[in-house]
Formats: C-alpha cells, structure tokens, sequence
C-alpha cells in the first residue's frame, strides 16, 4: 500500500471516529476552514462551523459509522487527496429524527504539511436498495 493511501485513509478514520465521538476539537484540526459537507440525506450543503456546532452541541449525533477502506479508491492530484469510499452509517438529525444509511461518499483533503492532510470538502450519495 503506498504512503499517500495509507495516509490518506488513515485522515478519513480519524474525521469518522470524531464524529462517533462527538469531538469538535478534533474536527477542528481535521477541517479546512472553507470545508463543505454536502449530507447524504437531503443534498443540504453545510459549512464547516455549522458542523462543528452541530456536533459540539450534539444537535446532530453519529452513533455508529462503519467504513470499508479496503474498497476505497484512493488518488493523489498533486495537493489534492481523493478518497471514493463506502460508509454504513446512524446519525439523529436536529429534530430527533434517526437516520440510517449506506453510503458511497467522495472525500476531498488537501496537503497541510508532509503526511498531514485537511479535508476541504465531504459529499455522500445514499446507496438505494436494489
């Protein structure tokens, strides 16, 4: 496995353990401070304090996040890391609501530092049953 790959799949575990673990500290450090989530529920496209406030006030909550790193794709652009994964994941929306969803998502991080990686942009696509 080449170094970029590994490292790279090593940012995306760390960005969903901290948010199983409602850790905006964490989030923090792991976020560009222009990142943009796209959710994978209903397409709403949320910026980077709104996420950290949601998960620091516990407005939204991930319970559980299952990830599959051995089916990722993995690309390295220059200093552009790209990572196409697959997530099954249970959040509660602000309202109360449990959702849970299969999930192919499309992880951009940009280069911070030599094996340091930010992510600038997050999209998920929920998997329809067949």
């Amino acid at each position: 496995m080449s170094a970029d790959r590994q490292s790279l799949l090593d940012h995306d575990q760390r960005f969903f353990e901290a948010l199983t673990a409602a850790d905006a500290k964490v989030l923090d450090g792991l976020l560009t401070d222009d990142f943009v989530l796209v959710s994978v529920d209903d397409g709403a496209v949320v910026g980077r304090d709104v996420l950290l406030d949601a998960i620091s006030s516990g407005a939204v909550q991930f319970p559980a996040i299952e990830s599959f790193p051995e089916e990722a794709v993995v690309r390295r652009v220059g200093d552009v890391g790209i990572v196409v994964g697959r997530t099954g994941m249970n959040f509660t929306q602000p309202d109360g609501t449990a959702f849970s969803a299969g999930s192919r998502y499309t992880h951009v991080y940009v280069a911070d530092s030599p094996g340091t990686w930010r992510l600038t942009s997050a999209q998920g696509t929920t998997i329809k049953a067949a």
